[in-house]
């Protein structure tokens, strides 16, 4: 049975439960199964017997943590158990269950103190998210510099309407002068024969 589910599961926990009451133990395992986390106690030596008739050596970063009361997480998310020990503890204002070890996807991470560093581990559903927003951000960069040279556009056919009237407004202008310019000749013109 044992052996089966460390077939079935990547991502498994070794924990010890030796100073929970039965009631503790019977809140872990609601947590557990809320977020579809097996749990299972078990003695060592089965543990190890079913994991080396698995791969003995794909697992022996994890036999040196079978000792006292062992309680097993297993689960298809990696930080899961992680979360749940962690906010149990929480819970409980207490540092029960501790973890022993923690095989997540063939690494082996031994001792409690990994047990922060295992709840910040990144779900295959998160790197995919993650993968998915960097492979976007560069199409939203050429949309984004598409829509500016759209807008852009816009702009200088504004500026191209623009044009015509503005240069309209300088010919008026140079029509004025061309105006009084012949005025001007004719003043002198009138005062020359007065001078005859």
């Amino acid at each position: 049975m044992l052996k089966g589910k460390f077939s079935q599961y990547n991502n498994f926990y070794i924990t010890d439960t030796e100073s929970l009451t039965v009631a503790q133990v019977s809140n872990l395992r609601r947590h557990c199964f809320n977020k579809q986390v097996e749990m299972k106690v078990a003695k060592n030596t089965l543990i190890r017997k079913a994991l080396e008739g698995i791969d003995a050596d794909k697992y022996t970063g994890v036999y040196d943590s079978l000792h006292k009361v062992t309680a097993l997480l297993f689960s298809e998310n990696p930080k899961e158990p992680a979360l749940i020990l962690a906010g149990f503890r929480k819970e409980s204002k207490g540092e029960k269950p501790v973890l022993k070890a923690a095989f997540i996807n063939g690494d082996v991470f031994v001792g409690d103190n990994q047990l922060v560093a295992l709840t910040k581990i990144k779900t295959k559903n998160e790197l995919i998210g993650e993968v998915i927003g960097l492979l976007q951000s560069p199409i939203q960069r050429v949309l984004g510099a598409l829509q500016n040279k759209d807008a852009a556009k816009a702009v200088e056919a504004v500026a191209e309407v623009a044009a015509p009237v503005a240069e309209a407004a300088p010919a008026v202008e140079a029509a004025a002068p061309v105006a009084e310019a012949p005025a001007a000749p004719e003043a002198p013109a009138a005062d020359a024969p007065a001078a005859e």
